[in-house]
């Protein structure tokens, strides 16, 4: 059930604040044996958030609940001045279900259709609920190969010399223009 929640742009001391939530969040790959690795895995550093941070592209989410805790962020990048690419989308587990990282997204679709870009583009895992079938309810289309482009290209060849499996990733996009 969504629940009403405070989205803000991120300030520079959010930026110790985002990897608990990263880590917490991933926690939830435990529950997929081949993934489960991923809750282990180190979160984004502090000094990335900040440069993030410093271009306008993090948001971050509190609960009415535990104002002074930070629910989940959504971390971006300007890319080439037509996209807003995803790089962490993360809700803490007790947060989880409550409509949170759809507007997450919601907000940064919105501040990227404000700086005139194009989409909003993201890589993620098919099969994961919370993942991929999620990302299509909110709008999102899965791009097939002939569609990806070297940069995103190169994002999914990156994720899979670090471990990840290619067949279970793929790259998404929404369509802002």
């Amino acid at each position: 059930m969504p629940v009403v929640v405070t989205l803000r742009r991120a300030g520079t001391a959010d930026a110790d604040l985002l990897p608990d939530v990263e880590r917490d969040a991933a926690c939830a790959f435990r529950a997929f044996p081949a993934l489960a690795w991923l809750a282990d895995e180190p979160p984004l550093a502090p000094k990335v958030h900040r440069a993030h941070i410093a271009t306008g592209t993090v948001w971050v989410a509190h609960a009415p609940e535990a104002e002074d805790t930070l629910a989940g962020f959504l971390t971006a990048e300007l890319v080439d001045a037509r996209h807003l690419h995803v790089l962490e989308l993360s809700v803490r587990r007790a947060a989880q279900g409550r409509g949170i990282r759809r507007r997450l997204l919601e907000h940064a679709a919105h501040d990227a259709r404000r700086r005139g870009l194009e989409s909003v583009t993201l890589t993620t895992f098919r099969d994961v609920p919370w993942n991929a079938p999620f990302y299509e309810r909110v709008g999102f289309e899965g791009l097939p190969g002939d569609l990806l482009g070297p940069r995103l290209e190169g994002i999914l060849r990156d994720e899979a010399a670090h471990g990840l499996v290619a067949e279970n990733r793929c790259a998404m996009r929404l369509r802002l223009t």
